[in-house]
């Protein structure tokens, strides 16, 4: 508990107590009266003070008002009575703190989840200088500064291992327990704790830019966005405060006038105790406080969980997700390249792969580079002279003294060499030593350890349709959504291409189903911000993807799709219920009270009881470790 919620916890127990005491104390009169308004006092001078600015501002039609003018009305009836009995009074105001404190802590539990991701935020960065380190704040590092990032560090800014090697826990990040292994050469992101060695990082990014500063401005952000039954909420309690205000002061005045025209008698009292009953009953604590929290709990669950949700909206708009689109590299692949297979003719697999990667030591190209990565070797440049890349085709080189030449079928064809088709799928490298055909090297993106649960998942948690749209060959597009068992892919898209085939699946969609969009590139961009709600890898994704999307997977695991729109319908089911059951006992009890068959404790269990219920269902959205 905070310092404020201590001290409305003491007010609570010091007015129960006064109240129970003055229960057993015989006292009368006047002196009762201001006995039992000191407990009153302890306990509801904040709300009076609240109603009377509210007044003063004229924002008068707030829960302020409904309580102050409730519990100041039963006490004056008590007066008018000559009764003595202001317990309910009391009471009322008593419970509705309670009410209050519980909100409070409810809603500071959901709050907290939201600065755990809050304490990511690191507070300066190391440079060192003249042989000594110095902290500076992090806005002041510019893009290629050297960093040093010691153990139990906040890594400040994204940027590139130079020297030393450590674990990682990304927990802030994905919501993963599991340590990182990062050593010299490894991509690091802000937000990562270090925990072992001394890692030496050269910045790529400003700290603005950062993967901390996009995340705690997502999260910042997120509430700014309601969704519509926030909105529908907030419409609600603006005109529906007024309108009980009235229908109270109807009730109180209409009906002990109608019967006094008709000659009838009437306790103007006992209607005046109706209209205060129902004006506590009124209140519309439970719909106000529990419809934000819902959201507002879910979105700090799924955060927790590794899955950043920029506002309700995007919540709401999950849940109804029945179409679930995804880009291939990146997203269900880890769009890194790697050799998986060596066909060769005389020449030996480690020889070929050897001179295939002589050959491609001046590319930076991801082809290239798994070439190299999968030999192993230190390339020795003294070997090879004459490199000549040929855009579209491949690169020919002297290596050892031999004519080499390592591409793909048309540079074969240039070449007047004979090659033998593969029939692996994946990018093929042919490769010919001294004009006579050598054989060739199979290379092709590797498919996520966890896409195939992935699309089994979102097919259990009632997503109909599985598309996949890639730049990719037939071949391969076909050999991964077949692997994926995903039930349509479109391939050899452009990224305009993708844009207009997500439009042809929304034209086609039954109204009222969602299309979610999942991708990772630049070139995703334009789809994300276009399809029903985006989806962004954001760990390996670009940054004008993570900012087209609406969602963003902290970890790049396309498991946590499905977990994503199993927490949303959570959310909204939770949401649903407590609407219902806010506003059917409002209506219930509102009758009661105006036929007088209810009283003040009865209207006190429909505002603060009924607040209590729908604020503890609220909370479980909060609970998604066993979606």
């Amino acid at each position: 508990m905070n310092k404020k919620q201590k001290k409305m916890l003491a007010r609570i127990i010091a007015s129960a107590a006064m109240m129970v005491a003055l229960y057993f104390i015989p006292v009368s009169g006047v002196l009762r009266f201001i006995l039992y308004l000191i407990p009153y006092i302890v306990i509801g001078y904040d709300i009076l003070i609240k109603a009377a600015k509210g007044i003063r501002n004229g924002q008068v039609f707030d829960e302020n008002f409904l309580m102050a003018i409730a519990t100041v009305g039963a006490i004056a009836l008590a007066l008018y009575d000559k009764s003595g009995d202001y317990t309910e009074a009391i009471a009322v105001m008593l419970f509705y703190q309670i009410g209050e404190l519980f909100q409070s802590y409810a809603v500071g539990k959901s709050r907290r989840n939201i600065s755990d991701l809050m304490d990511i935020r690191p507070d300066y960065a190391n440079i060192e200088r003249d042989g000594k380190i110095e902290k500076i704040d992090p806005d002041e590092v510019e893009p290629g500064s050297i960093i040093i990032v010691q153990p139990g560090e906040k890594i400040p800014i994204d940027g590139t291992v130079t020297q030393g090697s450590s674990s990682l826990n990304t927990g802030a990040l994905t919501g993963e327990s599991l340590p990182r292994d990062v050593r010299e050469g490894d991509e690091v992101i802000s937000g990562c704790i270090n925990l072992t060695g001394v890692l030496k990082i050269r910045t790529t990014k400003e700290f603005g830019e950062s993967t901390v500063s996009k995340i705690l401005d997502l999260v910042e952000n997120a509430s700014s966005r309601k969704s519509r039954s926030e909105n529908f909420i907030s419409k609600f309690a603006r005109i529906y405060t007024p309108a009980v205000c009235i229908s109270a002061l109807a009730l109180a005045v209409i009906p002990p006038l109608v019967r006094l025209g008709m000659g009838v008698g009437t306790e103007w009292g006992d209607w005046i105790y109706r209209a205060l009953t129902f004006l506590v009953i009124s209140c519309p604590c439970a719909l106000v406080v529990s419809i934000p929290l819902g959201f507002f709990a879910g979105i700090g669950g799924a955060s927790k969980a590794g899955v950043l949700v920029k506002g309700s909206n995007y919540l709401e708009t999950l849940s109804k997700t029945k179409i679930v689109v995804f880009d291939k590299t990146g997203t269900l692949t880890q769009g890194v390249f790697e050799v998986n297979g060596i066909h060769h003719n005389e020449l030996e697999s480690k020889k070929l792969l050897e001179y295939a990667a002589l050959a491609e030591s001046a590319s930076s190209h991801p082809i290239s580079l798994s070439i190299r990565r999968a030999w192993g070797g230190e390339v020795d440049r003294t070997r090879v002279r004459d490199i000549h890349e040929i855009s579209g085709r491949g690169v020919t080189a002297v290596i050892d003294g031999k004519s080499v030449a390592a591409g793909n079928g048309k540079l074969m064809e240039d070449l007047g060499i004979h090659y033998i088709n593969c029939h692996h799928t994946g990018t093929i490298v042919h490769m010919a030593i001294d004009g006579e055909y050598a054989g060739h090297i199979v290379i092709s993106d590797v498919i996520k350890p966890t896409s195939e649960s992935a699309i089994k998942a979102l097919k259990q948690a009632g997503i109909r349709r599985t598309v996949m749209l890639t730049g990719d060959d037939k071949r391969v597009a076909a050999q991964v959504a077949s692997t994926l068992n995903i039930d349509e892919v479109y391939s050899e898209l452009l990224p305009a291409e993708k844009v207009s085939m997500v439009e042809k699946i929304m034209q086609t969609k039954p109204s009222g189903e969602k299309l979610a969009f999942v991708g990772d590139g630049i070139n995703d961009a334009p789809v994300l911000s276009r399809a029903d709600i985006g989806i962004a890898m954001g760990a390996m994704g670009s940054d004008a993807a993570i900012e087209a999307a609406d969602i963003v997977l902290m970890d790049d695991d396309p498991m946590k799709i499905s977990k994503a729109i199993k927490i949303s319908r959570r959310c909204l089911s939770i949401v649903y219920q407590n609407i219902v059951f806010a506003v059917g006992i409002k209506l219930l009890c509102l009758v009661l009270g105006a036929l007088g068959a209810a009283n003040m404790w009865l209207a006190i269990f429909a505002d603060v009881g009924v607040m209590i219920l729908a604020v503890l269902n609220a909370v479980r959205a909060l609970f998604v470790k066993r979606l």
